[in-house]
């Protein structure tokens, strides 16, 4: 005699759990992401290539952190925006993954200004290099480049960063470069009237425990003064790998952090000498939640296995 199942006969399957790890991959240089079999969507942390810091004769800006793009929730996007909805996607699928690259810093006496960071992307997310920093350049970015001479910061862009600080200069020693923007932060300014020969601090970058510990990317680059005499004290790079400007003016300012997105240092370029620190390259890092789902789905199923399977997302 056969046996009723839900109103069908038939086989009665018992079901078993199963669960699809989560899987966290990060890029330091750009490649593809292929996805596990039955991930839907992801969670990100995009960041991309700082800004390079000047190399201006009267006070040199810091170079702006990449822009900072966060899926991952409770965290932080950059410019005090909360994080952003999960990325969707298709499982087995390959996605293109972009790395932007560091801005290159000021050369003294032939090219003062830094450049903008290269942009990273993944599935149609986007982030904005740093803004270089500079007195004549485009300092707008991710988030801003520091001033140099006697100019306002950089702006960032709505959701990756902050503004770079403004430069002040009031003649002979009395001057100072604004520090790059961060992802958390605006760059310091330099007070009007200026200090003598003093840099300001690049702003702070956002902390992300997307990887399992927390770290702080997309801080911005360090100012620096005039150092002709007697040198004051350089700006310190923002958390996150901003690099610190420097002194004397004979050297080359502090890089941002490889693979942080981090701003350039500037440096003092009145003898010809002086270099900006390059920005940092940028990062993506992207995590597969854990995916449950159920095995042994074949035969015949109650009617009220199914609905329950259904509804609670876990029918394969």
């Amino acid at each position: 005699m056969a046996s009723l199942n839900g109103g069908f006969v038939g086989i009665d399957y018992e079901p078993e759990a199963g669960t699809q790890d989560a899987v966290i991959t990060t890029f330091n240089s750009s490649g593809t992401l292929t996805t596990a079999a039955l991930t839907t969507s992801v969670q990100y942390v995009i960041v991309a290539g700082g800004g390079g810091g000047g190399a201006e004769g009267a006070g040199s800006g810091g170079g702006g952190a990449g822009g900072y793009r966060s899926s991952v929730p409770g965290e932080s996007s950059g410019g005090g925006a909360s994080a952003e909805s999960l990325s969707p996607v298709s499982g087995a699928t390959g996605y293109p993954v972009v790395v932007g690259g560091g801005g290159a810093g000021g050369v003294g006496g032939v090219s003062n200004n830094g450049t903008r960071g290269g942009t990273s992307s993944f599935n149609s997310v986007t982030t904005v290099g740093g803004g270089g920093a500079g007195f004549v350049g485009d300092r707008t970015g991710g988030s801003g480049g520091g001033a140099s001479y006697s100019n306002a910061g950089g702006a960032g862009t709505s959701g990756e960063g902050f503004a770079g600080g403004s430069a002040t200069y009031n003649g002979g020693s009395n001057n100072g470069g604004g520090g790059g923007g961060g992802a958390s932060e605006v760059g310091t300014s330099c007070p009007s009237p200026a200090l003598p020969q003093r840099g300001y601090p690049g702003g702070d970058g956002v902390a992300s425990s997307i990887t399992g510990s927390s770290v702080t990317r997309a801080g911005g680059g360090g100012g620096c003064g005039r150092f002709t005499n007697t040198p004051g004290a350089a700006g310190a790079g923002g958390a996150g790998g901003g690099g610190p400007g420097a002194q004397p003016s004979s050297g080359t300012a502090g890089a941002g952090t490889a693979n942080t997105g981090g701003g350039g240092g500037g440096e003092d370029g009145a003898t010809g000498g002086g270099n900006g620190g390059a920005g940092g390259s940028g990062v993506v890092i992207i995590k597969e939640p854990a995916v449950s789902f159920l095995e042994n789905t074949s035969g015949v199923w109650s009617l009220e296995a199914v609905y329950e399977n259904v509804s609670a997302g876990s029918w394969t």
